[in-house]
């Protein structure tokens, strides 16, 4: 059998042992759903009808910003979750098992595989989670079958970049405890994007940092594609962050991971 088969049915067999993990941790994958419908609910029933009527005018309130918010939401929700795969490689780099790993006829770039595959599908939980309940507090796309599917295809896209950042935060922490801090950066981002308000409302300096990172240009092509209007040039900016991110990250844990795992 050549390499790449092999790569391929042992990467299956670590995401066997992802998912076993969220099984036996339940907690974790709720926790990852929990958390952004606390924050919607939270936007949306609290400071909703004050900053609907603020970005919306008269045909604003809680309903114009339920739809405004949602998209900014569901970054979060793929934030929280990429913030554990940091954690879970981290538990994995120091309690021993990658050294076993190491020793056994596996591929390497298995064990990352997993990790990257387990995440994805427990945010995948999250996102469907989190989108349910938008729809049951308001939330009303106005778009078709085709602008739904690349809503997908950029969240699964954004997904694996932050997964794979991660990943690579994972691989560099020092301990489990460290692991669990670096990616905090993560949840702050979308507050300092245009998720929550738009970014000609912040000062100067705010405002041209939340222009340019990569939350405001994924949530204003999410918007768009909800809303069935123009993403304009969101849409490439957001598919070159994804790609830049995701490309960068994977060379970085590549490296991390051919170092020696005692700490």
């Amino acid at each position: 059998m050549s390499t790449l088969p092999y790569a391929i049915t042992d990467s299956a067999t670590m995401l066997r042992r992802s998912l076993r993990h969220m099984q036996r941790y339940p907690s974790l994958t709720v926790l990852v759903a929990g958390m952004p419908v606390v924050f919607m609910l939270l936007f949306v029933y609290v400071f909703g009808g004050t900053l609907g009527t603020g970005i919306g005018g008269a045909a604003g309130g809680r309903t114009f910003y339920v739809n405004y918010v949602v998209p900014g939401i569901l970054l979060v929700a793929v934030a929280a979750a990429a913030q554990g795969t940091a954690v879970s490689v981290a538990m994995d780099m120091t309690e021993g098992i990658i050294a076993r790993f190491r020793t056994m006829a596996i591929a390497r770039v298995s064990v990352l595989t997993g990790h990257v595959l387990g995440s994805m599908i427990k945010t995948a939980f999250g996102l469907v989670v989190v989108t349910g309940v938008a729809l049951l507090i308001g939330f009303r796309p106005t778009t078709g079958p085709l602008a739904w599917l690349a809503v997908v295809g950029l969240l699964a896209a954004f997904t694996f970049a932050l997964t794979w950042l991660t990943v690579a935060l994972g691989l560099a922490a020092k301990s489990v405890e460290s692991a669990s801090n670096t990616p905090m950066f993560l949840m702050l981002l979308p507050f300092l994007s245009s998720a929550f308000v738009p970014t000609d409302s912040m000062p100067p300096g705010l405002r041209a940092f939340a222009e340019y990172q990569p939350f405001t240009p994924v949530t204003e092509t999410l918007r768009a594609l909800f809303s069935g209007t123009p993403a304009g040039s969101n849409g490439i900016v957001s598919l070159a962050w994804c790609a830049g991110i995701a490309i960068a990250s994977y060379l970085w844990a590549r490296k991390l991971f051919s170092r020696d795992p005692i700490r």
